[in-house]
């Protein structure tokens, strides 16, 4: 079945949006004019879901039943403009997909969504421009993609990939492999159980870890941010930035081997260091405890620590 969409269905009020000011729209007199739209579809537990938008927010969490209810509002500059968005849909009982195309060659138009899902979904893709990207409490994979936009996802059980510019990144409470990317934007990050590969420009990486995956190193990179690191299991790590600082905290019974190298400020440790080679001030290379994964830690202009949790 297939939908074309240009006028409100239901009026719905929208979930939790208007409190969100950093999922508004970015420049543009959007909301001069406004529509409310609310669709309801069928779709079976584990079932795909795609959103492609433009200018504007998209926030999706889960209930206890097996269909998708779309909230949203149009925005445009004018009522013609208005009338011509269309929120475009193509349902099955496996996939849905949703889009919103704008007017031909009209500018400052977009919608905004709150989206209701089975809590067993795969997020195919999720993509919005000038908007941001919520995703709670989720069971499947989420691939995310968002420009000028934060990207928030809470809660979520099943690999994870964002990608943002312009934006930050928050991923908390969530179980399963994540990869994350953004520019201009800092990365948080708390992770249950997982493989991580964070990476930013313009900003920190903060990540907190309870069983990092024993077969991938943990991955950071920065560029002008600090990195901070703490893990409650150790694995192998490769964590680097410029012009900032990092800092690594594990348990006091760690059991690893560090490189760590910087240049213009010190290396520090918590941890009794059983040294190989050249101490040096801007440098330290040796075993904690008994030996084990990687440490691997490079940073200019800023200090390196590793402390004990």
């Amino acid at each position: 079945m297939r939908l074309a969409l240009c006028a409100a269905a239901v009026a719905a009020p929208m979930l939790f949006l208007a409190a969100c000011d950093d999922f508004d729209f970015v420049g543009g007199p959007f909301d001069r004019y406004k529509e409310d739209f609310h669709l309801t579809y069928a779709l079976s537990a584990g079932g795909r879901l795609s959103v492609e938008n433009l200018n504007g927010a998209i926030e999706i969490s889960s209930w206890e039943k097996d269909s998708v209810e779309i909230n949203g509002t149009k925005y445009a500059a004018s009522p013609q403009a208005l009338k011509e968005i269309k929120i475009d849909v193509s349902s099955s009982p496996g996939v849905l997909q949703i889009r919103t195309i704008p007017p031909v060659g009209a500018r400052n138009t977009g919608a905004r969504y709150s989206i209701r899902v089975p809590r067993r979904v795969q997020l195919d893709r999720i993509v919005s421009s000038n908007g941001g990207i919520r995703v709670d409490d989720v069971e499947g994979l989420a691939n995310l993609r968002s420009s000028n936009g934060s990207i928030r996802v809470w809660r979520l059980k099943g690999t994870l990939e964002a990608r943002t510019s312009n934006g930050g990144i928050d991923a908390v409470n969530n179980t399963g492999d994540a990869t994350l990317h953004t520019t201009n934007g800092g990365i948080k990050v708390e992770m249950n159980k997982g493989a991580l590969d964070a990476s930013t420009s313009n900003g920190g990486i903060n990540a907190r870890l309870l069983e990092p995956d024993a077969s991938r190193p943990v991955r950071l990179e920065s560029s002008n941010g600090h990195i901070e690191l703490a893990m409650d299991a150790v694995r192998d790590v490769r964590a680097n930035t410029s012009n900032s600082s990092i800092v690594v905290r594990m348990p006091s019974s760690a059991n690893a081997r560090v490189r760590a190298r910087t240049s213009n400020s010190p290396v520090t440790t918590d941890f009794d260091v059983l040294t190989r080679g050249t101490i040096g001030k801007h440098s330290l290379e040796g075993t904690l405890g008994s030996g084990g994964p990687l440490i691997d830690l490079t940073t200019s202009n800023g200090g390196i620590k590793l402390l004990k949790m």
